[in-house]
């Protein structure tokens, strides 16, 4: 279950990139809040209080819009071009007994010593992400995935993970998730060669030669 975080957020009166703009000169995170019906609120946090407790994994924060304190995920990040900083942020209205959904990111365990890698293999991951569904209050920051017991030729797939009590996958069963095979061996520069195509007759060159030949012959006579 996550720790709730109390944000005080502060009310936009105007909206654009020059004000967001500015905003985010002064320390602060543009943001819009939706959600349960009610009509769109712009509203801006503080940076660093915000990132921090983002990079601590929690995503269920309490907010306070004046006198109003409300549940709110964190449903969308915008980053620069450089994707280092965040630039705007969408948060979602949210209760404790609602199901909501949520992408969560996955955490492979056991990729270093996994059975495949002793057989000559390497584990590769196809999806980091999983699309599920819980309560508001029982989102979990990762989800768990451990490849420890998968070798060469064995393949790992969203039904085959397990989850927590209270959550439900969304993302498609079949998904590939995970995948172990053989480290192809390079090849040799003779290999390479063997492999390259001959290069066909250039019957026209030819052709051209032998009309000048004649030509020639036909004039010492």
């Amino acid at each position: 279950m996550e720790k709730t975080l109390l944000l005080k957020a502060e009310i936009r009166e105007h909206a654009g990139s020059k004000h967001a703009a500015k905003v985010r000169k002064e320390g602060r995170i543009p943001a819009i809040v939706y959600g349960h019906k009610e009509k769109p609120v712009a509203i801006s946090l503080d940076a660093r209080n915000f990132v921090e407790r983002l990079h601590s994994g929690q995503r269920l924060m309490d907010v306070q819009i004046g006198k109003k304190k409300e549940k709110m995920i964190v449903k969308d990040l915008q980053y620069d071009y450089l994707g280092k900083d965040i630039i705007h942020a969408d948060l979602m209205r949210v209760s404790v007994t609602e199901m909501i959904k949520v992408t969560v990111p996955i955490e492979l365990k056991g990729a270093v010593t996994a059975k495949g890698t002793h057989e000559g293999g390497i584990i590769e991951e196809h999806a980091d992400r999983l699309e599920i569904e819980c309560k508001a209050t029982d989102i979990p920051e990762t989800i768990a995935v451990s490849v420890k017991e998968i070798g060469v030729g064995d393949a790992l797939h969203a039904s085959d993970i397990a989850l927590p009590d209270g959550v439900k996958l969304l993302s498609s069963p079949e998904m590939l998730v995970v995948t172990c095979h053989l480290v192809a061996a390079a090849k040799t520069t003779e290999q390479v060669e063997d492999e390259m195509p001959i290069a066909p007759e250039v019957i026209s060159e030819a052709k051209e030669a032998e009309g000048e030949e004649k030509e020639a012959s036909e004039g010492k006579k």
